[in-house]
């Protein structure tokens, strides 16, 4: 018996990095997933590499079509929208504030935090109707303890975890829970940009110093996360600000 036997769940940018190992883990775990991510070639990939149970669909959170489709996807071919994992994320480089351009600033709140906007829309109907719901939200350390250089991807981030407090109290009615799960960084597609340096062991090394259980997050830790707060097992857990990050809001 898996934790998630008999869930429908929508896994947003896993096509790699942490969404990609907490669609694999929620599959390990008896989940039916949806890999919604914008590059359509690597979530068949991982689709392929989970095999029955699992399919690929070509969607860009920041696009309420698709979002609308990811949905229904889900619901048609799996008969319930049982978990939604908003994961899709972006950033700016580690650099100065004022040098952030518009357009960049701009990316970065529509991937963060338009896009669990759109979710919300989507599937809230559905789980009400259901008389259940999960929905974890991938904010960030950087929403709880910010670093310099990344100031607008800290505000989006403080916007996330806030933002599942607020749906966890106002959907609480309807049997839906809300959590936010805050990882520190990990070695993803957005680990240089995090760093605003050079991948070299001594800028690594610089970064993990901050983190006390002296290493980066990984999709596994990230994934053990999500698990149990879509299982059965957090039925009433709601609202939480989960850090996954070897102790560094510490």
């Amino acid at each position: 018996m898996g934790q998630l036997d008999n869930k429908a769940a929508i896994v947003t940018g896993a096509a790699s990095g942490f969404g990609e190992g907490i669609a694999k883990r929620f599959a390990s775990e008896g989940a039916k997933v949806i890999i919604a991510d914008i590059n359509i070639q690597a979530a068949e990939r991982v689709a392929a590499e989970i095999g029955d149970g699992a399919a690929a669909l070509k969607a860009d959170v920041t696009n309420r079509d698709d979002v609308d489709n990811a949905v229904r996807h889900c619901k048609s071919r799996y008969g319930s929208v049982d978990i939604v994992v908003n994961n899709a994320g972006a950033t700016h480089k580690n650099q100065p504030m004022l040098d952030v351009d518009e357009a960049t600033f701009d990316k970065v709140f529509k991937v963060n935090v338009k896009s669990i906007y759109h979710m919300a829309r989507a599937v809230i109907p559905i789980m009400r109707e259901q008389g259940q719901g999960v929905i974890l939200n991938i904010g960030s350390t950087a929403g709880i303890r910010p670093r310099p250089g990344l100031s607008w991807y800290n505000a989006s981030k403080g916007a996330v975890n806030l933002l599942s407090k607020s749906m966890a109290v106002e959907l609480a009615p309807d049997n839906i829970r809300v959590n936010a799960i805050c990882p520190v960084m990990g070695v993803t597609g957005l680990f240089e940009a995090f760093m605003g340096l050079p991948d070299t062991p001594q800028n690594r090394a610089k970064f993990v110093s901050s983190v006390p259980l002296g290493r980066f997050c990984t999709a596994g830790d990230v994934a053990a996360a999500a698990v149990f707060l879509a299982s059965d097992a957090a039925a009433f857990i709601t609202g939480v600000e989960f850090p996954v990050d070897g102790g560094r809001t510490i």
